[in-house]
């Protein structure tokens, strides 16, 4: 079987766009937070905000993803874009060596600010820097080496360069076309939300280098954003001191 190459990311980090590209590669059935879809919507949906009227898919569990996962895999290469909050719960090394595992990391400034505009009454559990921390050391100590991480800041800057040692670093070719594509819908990666996350993704047309984004006053945001944003931060600083530096 073939180990999945997987991206643990954060809401809001620039992830869908990385997940875009390896689509355009062709080589790779690719995967959209698929543990994501089972843990807001599957039969036994665990995000915090959950209510009565929410939205569950019969048939769909984190077990399910999982084993359409390895069979996937068993036919070929797979990548998945995921967030590691959703699975805090099920790690354990048989789980985890299935998995090539990679990070990608973003400013908790720019990501909880703009998950706050879009859900205002998030829950901290959705933010995710603490699961992703706890997660990467989980994997340094099991495999003695700790896996490569890339932030959105840098791939954003120089996305060629960036994406070029992270295939390195997960043992794929580089593939320099992969960066580009049309503008359009993106029906393969909006099953949450209407696709509302993905606006600047349909209108884009691939992962071009753009100027390193000032750094977000947190001081001006609501109170609980702050909040969160103080309990983050450590977290964030911890997988940066281990990024892939271009």
């Amino acid at each position: 079987m073939n180990k999945i190459v997987a991206l643990w990311a954060v809401p809001r980090s620039t992830s869908t766009a990385f997940e875009w590209m390896m689509r355009q590669r062709g080589d790779m059935t690719c995967f959209h937070e698929p543990y994501g879809e089972a843990w807001y919507q599957g039969e036994q949906p665990l995000w915090p905000r959950l209510t009565q009227d929410s939205l569950r898919t019969p048939g769909l569990t984190l077990d399910s993803v999982h084993r359409s996962l390895l069979e996937a895999a068993g036919a070929g290469p797979v990548f998945i874009k995921d967030f590691p909050h959703y699975i805090d719960h099920i790690w354990n090394e048989a789980f985890l060596s299935n998995f090539t595992h990679s990070f990608l990391i973003r400013d908790p400034a720019k990501t909880i600010t703009s998950i706050h505009a879009k859900w205002p009454d998030f829950h901290e559990k959705e933010v995710g820097f603490a699961e992703q921390h706890q997660l990467f050391d989980v994997l340094t100590e099991m495999n003695g080496t700790a896996p490569p991480v890339i932030d959105s800041d840098d791939l954003l800057e120089d996305p060629e360069r960036l994406v070029k040692l992270w295939c390195d670093a997960v043992d794929i070719p580089f593939i320099a076309e992969a960066l580009s594509w049309e503008p359009g819908a993106r029906d393969e990666v909006s099953w949450w939300d209407g696709g509302s996350f993905h606006a600047n993704l349909r209108n884009s047309d691939g992962l071009k280098p753009q100027p390193r984004t000032e750094y977000i006053e947190i001081e001006e945001a609501p109170k609980r954003v702050r909040d969160v944003h103080a309990r983050a931060v450590k977290h964030y600083r911890h997988l940066h001191s281990h990024r892939i530096c271009p």
